[in-house]
């Protein structure tokens, strides 16, 4: 019998299912585990290529995974939908991820590190306090201008509101007054969080060497260098630095047929 040499994983919350293939595309096993069972059944197969679509938890699973010697691949989304044959179901997706796998052009998805999706997590806890320090804001403009105060839209006009709100001399009535200082309160107590957050950032670039790094580059702070470093692959699979740009999404979206380029948008 052939011996398995790539194992797609249709990752789920508790249920995974599991293709298995030879070299010359060959099904060997088709495999439906539990969480517990996952790595236990991994660490009895020999050596092999991994492959699973890039999501929240496949960067932890193939972690463990290369623990026990697989080599790990990870597909976007996007690149394992044309290989579903017909019904869509987790043995017809993990036998896609599979096929996509085993395409010779077919680019991968980095694995990240646990630092990587610390970092990661710093960055959209802090993205997550400011929409939500936006949404305040909007919200106490929308209501004192039911009650005839009206601000310019922004954060910088938040003072013009707080003054408002604490003088007496002006006829509001109670209630509101008190639930303005409810959201004032609230709006404060966001500000501190990201100013915190601001802080963990600038501590965290100057201990990464790839963002000190960059940070020499004009125009470059902290936290811009400690995004690149945080989201960006391995900048040694860029060519040059217009593949970096392309990455990023600062060029043109295509959309080119018969010869005839037709650029859109930037990306």
């Amino acid at each position: 019998m052939s011996e398995v040499s790539i194992i797609g994983i249709d990752l789920a919350k508790r249920v995974f299912q599991l293709h298995g293939a030879c070299a010359n595309g060959a099904v060997i096993f088709r495999k439906k585990l539990t969480r517990v069972q996952l790595l236990a059944f991994m660490s009895q197969q020999p050596e092999c290529i991994v492959a699973m679509e890039a999501c929240a938890t496949a960067h932890c699973w193939g972690r463990e995974i290369e623990k026990l010697g697989h080599t790990v691949r990870l597909i976007a989304p996007s690149y394992v939908n044309p290989f579903v044959k017909r019904q869509k179901n987790d043995v017809a997706d993990a036998e896609a991820i599979v096929e996509a796998a085993s395409r010779p052009t077919m680019r991968f998805v980095a694995l990240k590190s646990e630092a990587q999706q610390a970092r990661a997590m710093l960055f959209r806890t802090r993205q997550m306090f400011i929409g939500q320090r936006t949404q305040t804001i909007n919200a106490l403009r929308g209501h004192l201008a039911e009650h005839g105060v009206v601000a310019p839209k922004g954060a910088i006009h938040l003072k013009r509101l707080a003054d408002t709100v604490a003088d007496e001399t002006i006829g509001l009535p109670e209630d509101v007054r008190e639930l303005a200082q409810v959201y004032l309160a609230q709006i404060e107590g966001l500000n501190v969080q990201v100013a915190a957050l601001d802080q963990r950032m600038k501590g965290a670039a100057k201990e990464a060497e790839a963002a000190r790094r960059a940070q020499t580059m004009p125009g470059v702070g902290p936290i811009t260098a400690l995004a690149i470093e945080t989201f960006a692959p391995d900048l040694n699979c860029f060519r040059r630095g217009r593949d970096f740009a392309a990455w990023l999404g600062l060029v043109p979206k295509q959309s080119s047929t018969g010869g005839k380029p037709r650029l859109g948008k930037t990306s």
